[in-house]
């Protein structure tokens, strides 16, 4: 297969599929849980795409295969590079940078080095597979030096980015001592995509002071006559997929049993999130806690339903994080829940689809409180299976879905009172009120859907890529 000259290639830093070990032994594959393979996965059937990537373990020897009509090529990582590029640099620097410092970043030299020989690995594959004039779509902070490396080994190929986290403000961007060479690997894409205005106008202004190119509103003119656009396009979900999911009997009698299980509280409030500290899972059942001791709820009125998926289980920031909510649930549930009648269910695992779509149909309020986050999903999802039009959304406003979500409770999750309040407004709040509320998020998630995002970035980067190789003259302006 790997002979094969492919017209679309997408490199992210994992496979769109896990690895299962059967009973017997044998290894199969499972599609990925997330948006991003039910975007990518049509756009990639219409082009005769192949998908690189990370298949997850230290296996060296992974031949390219294919799963369900999909060119898969899994590119392998030694336990040291796992370490220093993914969990070190990845994981360790990048990841708490771009998310306002809720941790402290490490700088460490043998992770850069690391992740410059694993990006280089990348983009080698991805010039080796490309067709002539191919397109090839980079995804995420992992791999941000590939269109650099892949435009000096394939000129001749359109290169889009797109980074699904935050981008940082130019001040904490600014303590990255690779920050010159992390804003010329970006370059070497024709379109850089981002997920909110600001985090687009962030990288234009840094590219400007700190590599010194010309620039003009969303255009980065480089030296040698190529122009780069940087641009948001906000990621969406498979909105009509919930929908159909949330509809589905099985789903609707599953939900039935969760409120059942449950004790059929008058309102279950709900968290699904990856365990990570800028999710602020501590901050949301702290507030809830504090509901239930000062009597504005009570455990027969409301309860919790925490799902935190394990996360990086190797990173000490994230047992550390885990031991702290371990030791808050319990100490929310020993002093105030009764037998039989917890506070807070908290769930330390991870759901397939149908249990989470019978979950948001179950909850009436959904608390999506990140310190930061790039879009968060989550949020559109529980939109999107609130076929009855009813439920309520408590949002933090540093999520990326702020932006489109405005009619979410939302909040600044840093403010515990406010936070308390937002709770108590959503849990109190009228059936007409509810209704007018999410009848516009739904009509907003199902108008812009994970469909129309990889369409506008595809076709984005053909007109740009068009633009760009039509150009001569370039305008001298600085914005």
């Amino acid at each position: 297969m790997t002979d094969v000259a492919h017209d679309l290639v997408i490199v992210a830093n994992r496979l769109p599929v896990d690895r299962v070990i059967e009973s017997d032994g044998t290894t199969t594959w499972r599609r990925s849980p997330g948006g991003l393979v039910s975007a990518i996965d049509p756009v990639m059937r219409a082009h005769d795409g192949v998908w690189i990537g990370w298949p997850g373990g230290t296996d060296q020897d992974l031949q390219p295969f294919e799963d369900d009509g999909l060119q898969l090529v899994p590119l392998s990582m030694t336990p040291e590079e796992i370490e220093e590029h993914y969990e070190g640099f990845s994981n360790g620097t990048l990841w708490p940078l771009y998310h306002d410092l809720v941790a402290k970043p490490e700088f460490h030299r043998e992770w850069w080095d690391t992740y410059v020989k694993v990006n280089r690995r990348f983009a080698e594959k991805a010039a080796e597979l490309a067709a002539k004039g191919a397109t090839v779509w980079v995804h995420d902070y992992q791999l941000q030096l590939v269109p650099q490396f892949l435009r000096e080994l394939r000129p001749d190929l359109r290169i889009g980015f797109y980074l699904h986290i935050p981008f940082p403000p130019g001040e904490l961007f600014q303590q990255l001592p690779w920050r010159r060479q992390i804003l010329e690997g970006l370059l070497g894409a024709d379109l850089v995509g981002f997920q909110l205005p600001g985090a687009a106008q962030n990288f234009v202004r840094l590219v400007r002071q700190r590599v010194g190119h010309k620039t003009h509103r969303d255009l980065v003119y480089l030296p040698d006559g190529r122009t780069v656009r940087a641009a948001p396009f906000p990621i969406s979900i498979d909105a009509a997929g919930f929908e159909d999911l949330a509809r589905s009997d099985a789903v609707t009698k599953r939900a039935e049993a969760i409120r059942e299980a449950l004790g059929n509280p008058r309102k279950i409030f709900l968290g699904i999130d990856r365990l990570d500290y800028t999710k602020g899972i501590y901050a949301r059942l702290r507030a809830f806690g504090e509901l239930l001791r000062d009597g504005h709820l009570g455990v027969d009125d409301a309860v919790f339903v925490q799902v935190a998926v394990p996360s990086r289980e190797r990173v000490e920031q994230y047992r550390l994080l885990r031991d702290e909510i371990d030791r808050l649930v319990g100490r929310l549930n020993g002093d105030l829940g009764r037998i039989g009648r917890p506070a807070i269910s908290y769930l330390h695992t991870s759901y397939p689809r149908e249990e989470m779509a019978s979950l948001y149909r179950a909850a009436d309020i959904m608390v999506v409180t990140p310190y930061r986050d790039g879009m968060n999903l989550v949020a559109k999802e529980y939109v999107a299976c609130r076929i009855e039009d009813d439920g309520a959304l408590v949002l933090s406003e540093f999520a990326g879905a702020a932006d489109e979500l405005r009619q979410a409770w939302l909040v600044n999750p840093y403010d515990m009172n406010g936070m308390k309040a937002a709770l108590l407004e959503a849990y109190q709040a009228e059936p007409r009120e509810l209704t007018k509320r999410m009848k516009a998020m739904r009509k907003q998630i199902s108008q812009h859907d994970v469909k129309a995002w990889a369409d506008s970035f595809m076709t984005e980067l053909a007109d740009d890529a068009h633009h760009s190789h039509s150009k001569t003259v370039r305008p001298a302006t600085r914005s």
